[in-house]
């Protein structure tokens, strides 16, 4: 009767030793095995034994890549308050998986302290431009530092950065202010430029406008001098002498424009004098002009003649005695 009783029982325990002294380890996990609170040995990923009750599985490392974010609040050189996310990517050396678990009770808290420290240090240093500009050489900075510190605690620091940098608000609408400031500045000196251009463009239109218009006036009134040359020369041909003839070829052309205003029919233009008389006035007016011009003329000359012929001639110097003796 009792060894019915017991049979069973035994073969319950059995299977509950049996079943407490297997177990697992997942990849990329270490177990740490303990007798009595005494380390025993680190069992990496895969079916396991140990001794029931005897044995205990004191802790489980992960050996992945971890990654800790860590938001610092620092000032800057030139008094700016600034907010610094820190990522840190860290991992368990699997040779120091002892380390990793019995020198070090919160990796994460000692981990966030070190940033703190190095960031606080350098940050200070430098002014807000400059944390922009350079804020690999704060992640390499507090890289260097945590790897000193967590290497004898068994985890490899594999990267730091620098994720957000953000200022206080009033200092980025600053910023800003000033960022809008100079583009409106540098937009400013384009549209100057632009201006200026046109103005230099249409400036060099209108003086070669000029050019060529005074060129074609120019041109114009050389064919006119010419023309003039040639009705004169006709004229003294059949005997009409040249102040005549000026005479004549002027009324001519008052006519002409004469007949030219007549012809508009939009002219408001009045051409002084316009009476049938004007014409032989002015016509005689011009000949008695020319004449006594001519007059004037020839007895200006006559008086510089007489001027120059009574102005006495220089006399030319004597030798000297010296030059006169060097002579001889």
């Amino acid at each position: 009767m009792i060894a019915t009783i017991l049979v069973p029982i035994l073969v319950v325990f059995a299977f509950i030793i049996l079943f407490t002294g297997i177990f697992t380890v997942k990849q990329q996990t270490s177990a740490i095995l303990e007798r009595f609170g005494k380390y025993r040995s680190i069992r990496n990923s895969g079916l396991h034994f140990k001794v029931p009750i005897i044995d205990q599985i004191a802790g489980r490392i992960n050996l992945k890549v971890q990654q800790l974010d860590v938001l610092v609040e620092t000032k800057t050189k030139d008094d700016v308050f600034v907010k610094l996310k820190i990522s840190v990517q860290f991992q368990v050396i699997k040779t120091n998986v002892y380390d990793a678990f019995y020198k070090l009770e919160s990796p994460h808290d000692q981990i966030t302290a070190y940033v703190f420290d190095v960031v606080r240090a350098e940050v200070p240093k430098m002014k807000l431009d400059d944390v922009f500009e350079r804020k690999d050489d704060v992640a390499i900075a507090v890289k260097r530092e945590l790897n000193q510190a967590m290497s004898d605690y068994g985890y490899d620091i594999i990267k730091t950065l620098v994720t957000d940098i953000d200022p206080d608000s009033q200092v980025k609408a600053a910023m800003n202010r000033i960022n809008a400031a100079e583009r409106e500045k540098v937009a400013a000196e384009y549209i100057a430029e632009a201006e200026r251009i046109k103005i230099v463009a249409k400036a060099r239109a209108e003086a070669e406008s000029k050019r060529l218009q005074g060129q074609g006036i120019a041109d114009q009134r050389r064919e006119i001098a010419r023309g003039l040359e040639e009705s004169v020369d006709v004229l003294n041909n059949v005997g009409i002498n040249s102040q005549e003839a000026s005479a004549l070829i002027v009324v001519t052309q008052h006519y002409d424009t004469l007949q030219s205003i007549g012809e508009s029919t939009h002219s408001n233009l009045i051409l002084l004098p316009n009476s049938p008389q004007a014409g032989s006035d002015m016509l005689n007016n011009m000949i008695a002009s020319f004449t006594a011009s001519n007059q004037i003329g020839e007895a200006m000359k006559e008086k510089n003649a007489k001027l120059l012929a009574a102005k006495p001639k220089p006399k030319r110097k004597r030798d000297t005695p010296d030059r006169e003796e060097e002579t001889e």
